[in-house]
Parts: C-alpha cells; structure tokens; sequence
C-alpha cells in the first residue's frame, strides 16, 4: 500500500540528493520506494522526519541507539568533551575508560582494540586469526552479514542455486569479488551442525577461524541452537582454529553479551553499535595472546592497525556512559517488552491462519511474511514477490507512525515503555489486516 501521509519535503530532498550521490544516497540500506525518509530530529523514543510525521522508531539507527535519541546523559557527557577536542595525534584516558568497562562485562574480552566501524572490526578479526595460527582459510555461515570487507561478505545472500546438497557455495555479494577470496573462504550452514562438523573437518588443519553471528540478522534474526555453538566451539579447540563471534547487534543481549546468554567463550569478539553511544565505533575483544598480534611493544606489530578516528575521545565518552545506562536491569526490562511482542503477535497470527511469524531474541525481532516458521537463512528466504510484500508491511506500519528497518526488522531502545510495545503490537495486527 501507498504512504497514507505527507512525504512532499522528503520527496523533495531526494530529488536533490540524485544529483550528488550514486542513487540518491550513501547508504543503500535507507532507500525505499520511491524515495527514502528524511529525518528531522529525534527525542527519546520517537523520530520526526521533515514532513513533521512522527514514529516511534524500533530502527534506532539499524540498532547503535540503544537509548534512544538525545539522551541527556549521554549529550551533557559528549557535550563536556567537545569543548575539550574532538579528537588527537594522543591517547586518551577515555579509550583506558570504556576498555575497562567492556572488560569488566565478558571474560573473553581480556585485550580491546578499537576502530571506527563494526566492518572494521571484523577485518581485524579476520587479519589477527590469520596471523595468529598461521592459516589462511576462514569459515562463515550461510547468509550472515558481517560488514563490507571482502572475506566477510562472501556468501551474505546466496540464491538457491548456490545452496547446494552439502556444502553451499562461496559466492560473491559484489560485483568483481577475486577469485582468490571465494577460494579461502569456507561456507557452512546454520543451525545444521552435522553438516557444519563434516564441512569442517575436511578443513581443519588449514582453518584460521570460524565467523558466527549467533543471532544473525540477515539470516532470519534466528538464535543459534546451543548445541550448534557448542559444537564450533569443541571443533575450533580441537583443530586449532579460533572462534569469532560477530556481536556487533547481539551484544546488547545480555550484561556480558552472547557469552553469557549462551555460556560460549569465544577466542575473539566483534563489537560496535550499541558501545559506541550513537558514535561511530567498532571493538575487536578477545584473548591476550590473540590481541597480541596488534601489539607494538616490541617492534612492528603482526598485523597493524590504527585508524585516523579510531578511539576517538567522543565515541569513547559516548560508549561509556551508554554501558553505564545499560545494566543488568534495564537489559532484562527489555527483553521482556521483546518476548511481549513476539509471544504476543505469534500467537495472534497462528489463530488467525496468517502465514507469517516474528523471529528475534531480547530487544531484537524480525516480521517474516510468508513464512510460518524460520530457523536459518534458507527458512527465511523470500523471492522478490515476497519482499515486495515485506515493503508493504513495513510502509503500513510507517503509515500508523512506527518505524522499523525496510527488511521488517527492529529493535527496543531503554526509552521505549510497555506502553509503546502494546501500541507496536495493535499496529501489526492492523498492516497485517492491510494485507489479507
């Protein structure tokens, strides 16, 4: 269905943004038919675009605002420290501050290193694994997304044909990937760990690490099995390989991240989003003599890293008053608003024979229309017919005032009320009843 509100301003401002930019924009994820969303500005919960609609926004940002918009603490902290520098050619205490209180959540994170971007997290993962054991092959899963670099896009959204019987293909997300990436990386399925095992096992002397979102986004917002990271986790300790979690979303989860939602110990943990404030971050954590690879101390380091912004007194300031914020309770509030929606609207399309679902974990939920049930990314895969439903949802919910990720994807921020989710759930129900 059509927007049912004024998008004039917006539709005017993308008119102008085509002339500058590829498409209109910087970011293909923002663009929708027929033209993106402007913003305004944002006050806690809600999100005001140009044309003066508001909406409460469970896209936070594609999920970095874990408080909302405009946090006071959060402004009267960056605030403070705009006026002393945005950035030096120096090391700051406030990059010692937020290492300590990542630290202080996981027992994994014994050395951070920071960067500006969750992608860039990931390379580095990759790049220490590399270093680290010597080996050049990393393993993905089917369907995650982990940034934009070469190796960790591989695979990101496999058409059936690329499937396979037993082991899916590498493929390319862009256009003009090498050869030689698709050649070292190893793709296996999701949540099949007899399958992932045999992949592996064929491999394993040569196997740098094994990637893993355990509640990937792009593959259906679907937790991992227990069993399923368990069993990674005794194949890398056998093998040698290193174990990577990608928390750059799942982090927020739990006070120690997937760690301690699954009791697995990764060797190596991407971060960003939700550490950084509302600033640009991203973290590697992980194993002492792992992070060592980036060291200094004694020479040129294995693998070297920096980065112009990278630790940034703003991000740092902004991140650590965020995780100060986001403690044992507030996490556990959220969640329970998260399992309300879910159960809730679940339950609510099983009793009115509605084939669709809503996948997700804690403060994270994905509406999948078209399918009854998703536990991996093939479950969750839709032809373009099915998207184009998906983009009607979503617009109907835009049209009502509630705004999620244009893939039917969403998160809670800690300024969402019980309230607000119970108004969430009416809208469903009432996009879905636009479309049956």
């Amino acid at each position: 269905m059509g927007l049912e509100f004024s998008q004039e301003k917006s539709a005017a401002l993308y008119e102008r943004a085509k002339h500058v930019m590829p498409g209109g924009s910087t970011r293909a994820t923002l663009y929708r038919k027929p033209h993106p969303f402007y913003a305004s500005h944002g006050e806690g919960a809600f999100l005001w675009d140009v044309d003066g609609n508001r909406y409460l926004d469970l896209a936070n940002n594609f999920m970095s605002l874990i408080h909302g918009h405009a946090h006071p603490r959060i402004v009267e902290a960056v605030t403070a420290q705009l006026a002393r520098g945005t950035c030096y050619s120096m090391s700051t205490e406030a990059e010692i501050a937020l290492s300590a209180a990542l630290q202080a959540r996981a027992p994994s994170f014994e050395r951070i290193s920071f960067a500006n971007t969750g992608t860039e997290a990931v390379l580095f993962a990759l790049k220490a694994a590399r270093a680290d054991t010597g080996r050049q092959l990393v393993a993905k899963v089917e369907g995650c997304y982990h940034g934009l670099s070469d190796f960790a896009e591989v695979s990101v959204a496999p058409e059936p044909e690329a499937w396979g019987d037993f082991a899916p293909a590498s493929v390319p997300y862009s256009v003009g990937a090498p050869q030689a990436v698709l050649d070292n990386v190893v793709v296996l399925p999701f949540n099949d760990l007899e399958k992932a095992l045999a992949i592996l096992d064929a491999v394993g002397d040569r196997l740098a690490c094994v990637l893993v979102d355990p509640v990937p986004s792009r593959a259906g917002l679907a937790p991992a099995e227990p069993e399923y990271l368990k069993g990674l986790r005794e194949f890398c300790t056998r093998s040698g390989a290193l174990l990577v979690f990608d928390q750059v979303m799942s982090f927020r989860l739990a006070h120690g991240g997937v760690e301690e939602l699954y009791g697995c110990k990764p060797d190596l943990s991407c971060l960003g989003k939700i550490i950084g404030g509302g600033f640009p971050i991203g973290a590697l954590a992980g194993r002492v003599d792992v992070m060592d690879v980036f060291s200094p101390e004694n020479g040129r380091p294995k693998v070297f890293v920096g980065g112009t912004f990278a630790a940034n007194p703003v991000s740092m300031t902004a991140g650590a008053t965020a995780l100060q914020l986001y403690g044992p309770d507030e996490i556990a509030r959220l969640n329970r608003l998260g399992d309300r929606l879910r159960d809730e609207l679940n339950g609510w399309l099983r009793a009115n024979g509605i084939e669709a679902c809503v996948t997700g974990a804690g403060s994270l939920f994905k509406f999948h229309l078209g399918r009854s049930e998703v536990h991996d990314y093939r479950s969750a895969w839709v032809d373009a017919a099915q998207r184009k439903v998906t983009a009607d949802f979503v617009d109907a919910l835009a049209a009502r005032g509630f705004h999620i990720i244009t893939s039917g994807l969403g998160c809670l921020s800690t300024a969402v009320q019980a309230e607000d989710v119970e108004a969430m759930i009416e809208a469903s129900k009432e996009a879905f009843r636009t479309l049956n």
